[in-house]
Parts: C-alpha cells; structure tokens; sequence
C-alpha cells in the first residue's frame, strides 16, 4: 500500500514538473517575442532645415491714434437751427457743420450797426468843425469815442454770430452725430467726431533697455487682427523724453500712410521694429514644435538601430532654443543643424526611438506672410 503511494507521489511530482518546464518554456519565447515585437511606425510628414537670415526686431502691443482728432463742441449756448452734414461723411476744412439759432444776436446786430452809423455820421460832423472851434474838443473827443464803442459793439455781435457757425477746423472723416434739429445746446456740448485718418498713428511701448536700439526715422511693421493678411509699415517719428516710473517702459509713436483709411483709431495693432541687423536661424512650421514646461523640443528623423543590431527608420527627440514667430514659422536659433529631417506633423504621437514612415504629399501651412483664410 505504502509503494503505491509513493509510485503515485512520484509519477504526480514528474508530471508536474515537465508541465511547469513547458509553461517555463512558453513564458520564455513569449519575453523573446514580446522584446523583438516592433510596433508598425507612424506617418509622418517632414521638411529638412536650412539656414535663413531673419530680420531682427523688437515685438509690442500698440494702438492707432489720429494725427489730428477732437470731439467737435459747441462755442456758445444756442439752439440748433440747422445741420449740415451726414454722420461718417468726410469733410474739408471750414465746411459748415451746424448753425445755431442767431435771430436774437441778429436783431442786435441791427441795431448796433444803427448805432454805430448814427455815431459815425456825428464824428463826420464834428470833424469838419472841430478845427474851426465851432465845437468844443471835448464833444469831438466824446464823439470820436462813441464811433469806436459802436463799432467794437458790432464787431463783438458779429463774432457771437460766427462762434454760432459751427465749422470743421481741419479736413477729417466724421463719427456719429451727437445733436438734432432744435436742441439746446449748453457751451462744451459734443456735436461730432472729427478725425483726420491720413497719414495716421500707431502708439506703442518697449522696455527702457531697448530705446538705444530705436531711432528716429527707424522702419516698424504692424498687424491689425481685423485686418489679418495685411501688412502695414511706417517709420518711427518720436520717441518719448520721459520712461514711465510704473512699467519702466518709453513710450514710441510711429507715422504710416492710410489712403484707404482702413485703419481707425482705437485699433489694437501687433508691432514689430526693425533694428537692421538679421540673426540666422532655422524656420520650422509651427506644428513641428513640441513645447512642454521642461523644454520645446522636435524630432528629427534619423537611421537607428534596434536591440538585435537591425537597422531603422525612426526619430530621437532634440532639446532646442526658440526665437520669435513670423506668420506661420517659428524660428529656431540652436540645437538643429542645416539639412536635419525634422518632423513636421504627428508629432503628439511620437517618442524617442519610435519608427516612422514619412509621407509628404500633404504638408502642414508653412507660409511666412499666411492669407486670412489660411489661418
């Protein structure tokens, strides 16, 4: 009983034993395939560097201001009688644009010019006699001085009358009316914008360090984000004497044409100054560029080798410096050389190492001055 229990424990013992060799040697070749198992690579699309000589420049937020704008006012209280012009309408200089109501200043204007003629006829008399000593010097003196108080009495109801015609003081483009017909107007009321569009404004601030860099008569370009696809140059024309003791900055003010007058005042603009000089860098399409908080990084596409010694092709993430943008560029200043193979699409799907197939038929946006409908 005793033997057959061990035959029994000693057949069980070597069953076991070559089950667990087999399942041994299963888990074996699934480790050597699982380490040899190359996943099939991504597509991908590329560009090979090159170097470019990219105009260095200062960036700033700026604005546009007219050369010449005012709120157009009232001079004096009056009620408006007429108004001669249409809301957004251009206009030239001492072009009438409302007139108040003058019937009172009118009817004394009357009655001065009465007064000074009465006035005027009784010095002629006078005058003819004084010498003759037909009359006394004082009621020639009295009468000389009753001439001038009339006439600078007309003279000063007359300028009332003027001040009442309310005109364009220089040539520009109208905003919105303010007044209508037959509203009383106290002194200082708003009527109307007057803005003069052409040439035009772009006010603009940079970091105190960086005014030795600016000159007077130095070239900026800008760009407006309602304006997108058009580029717009002008030239520095004043640079503040004064740096803001709050940001440390100095404020610039450039001059451009606007003949169309498609910029308005108001308007937020992307500036850029051009210090003359050019740095060379390494333009990539935007999406080439993989930013993270420990470094922007890109892959470029080179001949490995995997851990049986085989050859392919595949990517190695490289570190890099950035630069400024320029449309849809981004530009690299180091850690890439010239004729690198750089991916330029895919890039969230990649790791280090990883296979690749690049495909270029259809390449990402790569365009330094991009249209409006491409963005």
């Amino acid at each position: 009983m005793i033997k057959r229990m061990l035959v029994m424990l000693a057949a069980t013992a070597m069953v076991l034993t070559a089950l667990g060799f087999i399942k041994f040697k299963q888990v074996q070749e699934a480790i050597a395939q699982g380490a040899a198992y190359r996943p099939p690579p991504e597509a991908v699309t590329t560009i090979v560097t090159k170097q470019e000589r990219w105009p260095e420049t200062l960036s700033a937020i700026g604005s546009v201001t007219a050369v010449q704008g005012v709120m157009v006012s009232a001079d004096l209280p009056g009620i408006v009688d007429r108004i001669e012009f249409e809301s957004g309408g251009a206009v030239s200089e001492g072009d009438v644009l409302v007139r108040l109501d003058t019937r009172q200043e009118q009817a004394q204007l009357a009655a001065a010019e009465a007064a000074r003629d009465l006035a005027r006829l009784n010095f002629d008399r006078l005058q003819g006699v004084v010498n003759q000593s037909a009359v006394s010097r004082m009621d020639y003196d009295r009468a000389a001085a009753d001439q001038k108080q009339t006439e600078a009495r007309v003279a000063e109801i007359q300028a009332i009358i003027a001040r009442k015609t309310i005109c364009a003081p220089f040539p520009g483009i109208l905003g919105i009316r303010q007044v209508n017909l037959g509203q009383y107007l106290s002194g200082g009321s708003p009527i109307v914008s007057l803005q003069k569009l052409d040439p035009i404004y772009v006010d603009f601030s940079l970091p105190q360090q960086f005014v030795g860099r600016v000159r007077i008569g130095g070239s900026i370009r800008f760009e407006s984000a309602d304006l997108r696809g058009t580029r717009f140059n002008g030239q520095i024309t004043a640079v503040n004497s004064v740096v803001d003791e709050n940001t440390r900055n100095v404020q610039i003010q450039a001059t451009t044409a606007n003949p169309r007058g498609r910029l308005r005042p108001g308007m937020f603009v992307e500036t850029q100054v051009l210090l003359g000089t050019a740095n060379s860098v390494i333009a990539l399409p935007a999406p080439a560029i993989s930013y993270a908080p420990y470094g922007d990084s890109v892959f470029v596409v080179a001949d490995l080798k995997d851990p049986g010694g085989q050859s392919f092709r595949g990517v190695r993430q490289q570190f890099v410096k950035l630069g400024p943008s320029r449309g849809d560029q981004v530009a690299v200043l180091s850690g890439l050389k010239p004729g690198e193979e750089v991916v330029t699409s895919g890039v969230f799907k990649l790791r280090n190492g990883i296979a690749v197939s690049v495909n270029n038929n259809v390449q990402p946006s790569n365009d330094k001055t991009p249209k409006p409908e491409d963005r």
